[in-house]
C-alpha cells in the first residue's frame, strides 16, 4: 500500500510538470506546442499512434463495463480485444526497432494488462487487498516499460515514461472503482474523457521521439 500511494505521489507531482494530463481535458501547454510539432513533422505517424493506444483504453473499458454488467460473453470478448491492440502496438514498435523489441514490447504490455485485468476483477469482487496488489504490479511493470522504452530511443526520459504509465495506472484504478461504486454517470464520463486525454498525451509523446529518432521514416 505505502509503495503504491508513494509511486501515486511522485507520478502525480511529476506530470505536473511534463505537460501529461491527468484531471482536465486540455492539454498542458509545454505539452501542446510538442504535439503540434510532432503533427507538422509526422502526422501519420502521431495519428496511428494516438488510434493505436486509444484503441487500448478503449478495450480495457468495455472488459471492465461487461465485468460490471455480468456479461461474461462480453468481458471474454474484450479481453480478447485488448490482446489484438497490444499486438497491434508491439508490431508498430517493430517496424522501427525490429521484431525482437516489439516481441519484448508485447510482453510488457501482456503484463500490464494482467494488472488491469486483476484491478478490474478485485474492484468488482470489493476485495480491496487484491486491488492493492493489481495497482502495485501496474506500477512496477510501468518502470519496466519505461526502462525499456527510454533504453531504444534517447528522446523518451524513463523518469518521464515512468511517471506518465503510473498515471495512466491510476486512471484505471480510478475509472473501475467509480464503476464499483455506482457513481453518477456524469462523474464517470469526465473520468473516461481525462483518461483519453491522458492516453493521447501519452502517445504524442511516443511519436515526436520516434519521429526525431527516425525523421525520414517516421515522415
Amino acid at each position: 500500500m505505502k509503495m503504491k500511494l508513494q509511486a501515486l505521489s511522485i507520478a502525480c507531482a511529476a506530470l505536473m510538470g511534463l505537460g501529461f494530463t491527468v484531471s482536465t481535458p486540455a492539454l498542458a501547454q509545454g505539452h501542446a506546442h510538442a504535439a503540434t510539432a510532432a503533427t507538422q513533422t509526422a502526422p501519420n505517424l502521431h495519428k496511428a499512434m494516438r488510434a493505436l493506444w486509444h484503441g487500448h483504453v478503449v478495450t480495457t473499458r468495455d472488459y471492465a463495463m461487461a465485468v460490471f454488467a455480468g456479461d461474461q460473453a462480453g468481458a471474454t470478448k474484450a479481453g480478447d480485444a485488448v490482446v489484438a491492440n497490444a499486438k497491434e502496438i508491439s508490431g508498430a514498435v517493430a517496424g522501427f526497432y525490429g521484431q525482437p523489441a516489439g516481441d519484448a514490447l508485447l510482453k510488457l504490455l501482456a503484463g500490464h494488462w494482467g494488472a488491469v485485468k486483476a484491478l478490474t476483477d478485485a474492484a468488482h469482487a470489493g476485495n480491496a487487498a487484491a486491488e492493492d496488489k493489481a495497482l502495485n504490479d501496474a506500477v512496477a511493470n510501468a518502470g519496466q516499460i519505461a526502462k525499456f522504452l527510454a533504453g531504444a530511443n534517447p528522446n523518451w526520459k524513463e523518469a518521464d515514461l515512468n511517471a506518465g504509465l503510473i498515471a495512466h495506472g491510476g486512471h484505471h484504478k480510478k475509472q473501475v472503482d467509480m464503476m464499483a461504486a455506482k457513481a453518477p454517470k456524469a462523474d464517470q464520463d469526465a473520468e473516461w474523457q481525462a483518461m483519453q486525454d491522458h492516453m493521447n498525451a501519452i502517445a504524442d509523446v511516443l511519436a515526436d521521439g520516434i519521429a526525431k529518432q527516425f525523421p525520414t521514416k517516421a515522415n
